[in-house]
């Protein structure tokens, strides 16, 4: 696979460990120092992967609900033979969000190493 085909990968196994709330893949799909970040109603958060994993583990996964899957990517930007900007579009019913990630190419794959998230303004 070329890089695009391995971040496009990644960003798949981002959706799906989102939608079935699976802690294992996200760990797969990020780096372990990454962070994650949003500014959302007035309420910042600035989180690690660990932070971020306890959220996950403590809500009800998507596919818990059958919720209907809402996965997007907008635009793959490869700025380097190392780095790479995905803007996604997903949900958390009864949100959907625009996700900024920026992903490494490491030893091991590229990895998602910052995600910032804001709500999508323009679902329906």
């Amino acid at each position: 696979m070329d890089d695009q085909q391995q971040i496009r990968a990644t960003v798949q196994g981002y959706f799906d460990a989102l939608y079935e709330g699976s802690v294992e893949t996200f760990r797969k799909v990020f780096h372990p120092q990454a962070q994650l970040f949003s500014a959302e109603g007035g309420n910042s958060d600035a989180l690690d992967l660990d932070s971020y994993m306890n959220r996950v583990a403590n809500r009800a996964a998507p596919a818990s609900r059958n919720d209907p899957r809402h996965d997007e990517i907008v635009s793959v930007t490869i700025a380097s033979p190392s780095t790479a900007h995905v803007r996604v579009r997903d949900a958390l019913l009864p949100n959907r969000f625009v996700d900024e990630l920026l992903l490494v190419k490491f030893a091991d794959g590229w990895k998602i190493v910052c995600k910032a998230w804001a709500y999508d303004k323009t679902a329906a």
